[in-house]
């Protein structure tokens, strides 16, 4: 298999990622994330279900599974990333499709009704890591999908993209 790419290229974007402002707020907030859900359903979250019609409480459980495997593939993406960062990791090997964000959407299909009965609690948190699961996603895809396929744009012109995704240009 013939590669279309530069692969100097490709690690070079990996590492600058890893190396950015944007990937240590983006970790941070799935850092945060993931102990803010975590301590949600272990705490409030637990009593407010027990509250809940069969029904409501059907789509509790879906949602919050939904909810928790979102988190844990954004934070083992970040993780790599970091490892990436640290060294641990050589970039060539972030790009093995174990550890790349799963391609298959963890969609949200509960019904509206069901959705209104849910606890605002775990509907403000799903809510939330659906936004950072799909900005990781969109990162994911530029640095790997579309990264393998496409030749290294004008220097410049990548700096100027990187600005402003950074400054929300």
């Amino acid at each position: 298999m013939q590669d279309t790419f530069k692969p100097d290229w490709r690690d070079d974007v990996i590492q600058d990622f890893a190396r950015s402002e944007l990937f240590e707020r983006t970790f941070q907030e799935g850092m945060e994330l993931v102990e803010e859900t975590a301590s949600y359903l272990d705490g409030e979250g637990r009593q407010e279900s027990k509250l809940l019609s069969r029904n409501a409480a059907l789509a509790y459980a879906a949602e919050s599974m939904r909810l928790t495997t979102r988190l844990m593939q954004v934070a083992s993406w970040l993780l790599v990333q970091r490892a990436v960062r640290e060294g641990d990791m050589a970039p060539a090997a972030a790009c093995e499709d174990r550890y790349r964000l799963n391609a298959d959407e963890v969609s949200r299909k509960e019904s509206e009704t069901a959705r209104g009965e849910l606890p605002r609690g775990l509907t403000g948190l799903a809510d939330r890591a659906e936004r950072l699961y799909e900005r990781v996603r969109h990162l994911d895809r530029r640095m790997y999908l579309e990264s393998q396929t496409a030749e290294p744009a004008n220097p410049v012109l990548g700096q100027l993209d990187r600005l402003k995704s950074a400054f929300g240009g």
